[in-house]
């Protein structure tokens, strides 16, 4: 009679590590509501509570709402980040390209030295970054040009502990009072800042650093960067934008759906369905091009810039 035993590495043995943290997932999650619970209960932290609302007053100046020209950023920051994501994961994980680009040295950008070839994958990645980038720039210059920056950004020390609050409210299941039309929660702000200011300049140095347009023969710049240090931030970076479009979206909806979406593309501060299926549209391209984003469909795109082979 023989044995089976289970490998640590094998689908049984993750499955059932699957199927057994999930539920203690589960129960660290409640436990961790009521022990918030309990904790707001008590005299010193309901005085905190009051103190810090969760809301940190703005400058007076701060505009108030928001422009149309954010409504259309917002979809763009949204269909280039999703398509960097796929196409991200697919660089880290392909195995076999679907064909190679090398750049067209006799455009615009010449160099003495020839070309590196780079996969389809890697070439279309790099495409979407290039667009990412020039529109989180347009997106910078419209922030600070318009006042909007004062919505995202830190102006007083007290976001800290109205930080705090907020996230002692949300893990307590009595949400803080949503007003985003006029001034976003401390949490929301602080977690916008280090979205814009932070995680996506991280994004932008860590990847052009692992891409071929690198320097390879800078020795000391190379050795004061090392391409390791790199994709120790790259990889990390990518979680964190998936973290924060799986608790945005989940926040949108569950916070009042119609009327955030109309903040987000309507925009307009009333529950009307505009936004809604403006939303709905958006949604619609992003999955489009989800499924066009295949080699029959790129390899057309990519040959106008280089030669494509396989």
């Amino acid at each position: 009679m023989s044995t089976s035993t289970k490998k640590p590495g094998s689908a049984a043995g993750k499955r059932s590590r699957l199927y057994w943290g999930v539920p203690a997932a589960l129960v660290v999650l409640v436990l961790v509501v009521l022990l918030a619970r309990w904790m707001t209960g008590l005299p010193a932290v309901a005085s905190f509570l009051a103190d810090y609302p969760g809301h940190s007053e703005l400058p007076g100046d701060a505009p108030v709402g928001f422009p149309a020209w954010l409504a259309w950023q917002h979809f763009l920051n949204a269909f280039f980040l999703l398509l960097i994501i796929r196409t991200g994961w697919q660089v880290r994980t392909t195995t076999r390209p679907s064909g190679h680009w090398t750049r067209n040295n006799k455009g615009l950008i010449k160099t003495k030295t020839p070309p590196t070839k780079i996969t389809l994958e890697l070439w279309f990645h790099l495409t979407l970054d290039a667009l990412w980038i020039l529109n989180g720039l347009v997106f910078a210059v419209l922030l600070f040009a318009t006042g909007q920056w004062m919505r995202i950004v830190p102006t007083s020390w007290d976001v800290v502990p109205n930080a705090l609050s907020a996230a002692l409210q949300y893990v307590s299941l009595n949400w803080p009072t949503e007003n985003g039309w006029v001034n976003y929660n401390a949490l929301q702000l602080l977690t916008y800042f280090a979205t814009v200011f932070i995680a996506a300049p991280l994004a932008f140095i860590s990847g052009i650093r692992t891409s071929s347009v690198w320097p390879k023969k800078a020795t000391g710049l190379n050795k004061a960067y090392p391409i390791e240090l790199a994709r120790a931030i790259h990889f990390p970076v990518m979680i964190y934008f998936v973290a924060f479009i799986v608790v945005h979206v989940f926040l949108v909806l569950a916070t009042g759906a119609l009327r955030n979406l109309n903040h987000m593309y309507g925009p307009s501060d009333d529950a009307g369905w505009f936004g809604f299926w403006v939303f709905v549209a958006s949604v619609a391209v992003m999955v489009a091009a989800w499924f066009l984003a295949r080699p029959i469909f790129l390899r057309p795109i990519a040959s106008l810039m280089g030669k494509v082979s396989r």
